[in-house]
């Protein structure tokens, strides 16, 4: 079993899969950051000094002995925005890297010039049999 595990590391998949993970942990974070500190401010503005991450319902108030009760919606609309800007610009990446690749697929098989001289050695050959 610990052959099977060093041989699967050794591939590359894991590599690769764990790389692909801290930096989409590492963009996520910078989203984050944007919608907090770039986003919400202005759009809070504009809705009549709204701060969304102090939005909430309470349930329950808080006593003494205990905390609030609250639903936090403000915090979700935040994460809600982060969400579909971070899906945005995976989208954005994922199609710039398909098109890439179909330009890549696109482009004409160019043959050597040794391959050329062959098929052209092979059929003046084939011409001079008949």
């Amino acid at each position: 079993m610990l052959n099977d595990f060093k041989k699967f590391l050794i591939k590359g998949n894991a590599v690769d899969m764990a790389v692909g993970f801290i930096f989409g942990a590492a963009f996520a974070t910078v989203v984050k950051s944007l919608i907090a500190n770039v986003v919400m401010p202005p759009l809070g503005l504009l809705m009549a000094d709204v701060d969304f991450a102090n939005l909430s319902y309470t349930l329950k108030a808080a006593t003494e002995d205990t905390e609030a009760v609250a639903i936090n919606y403000g915090v979700f609309i935040n994460d809600v925005i982060a969400f579909v800007i971070l899906g945005f610009a995976v989208f954005m990446i994922v199609r710039m890297i398909t098109k890439a690749q179909k330009r890549e697929e696109a482009k004409p098989a160019i043959t050597p010039k040794d391959i050329e001289l062959l098929t052209e050695i092979r059929d003046l050959m084939k011409k001079s049999k008949n």
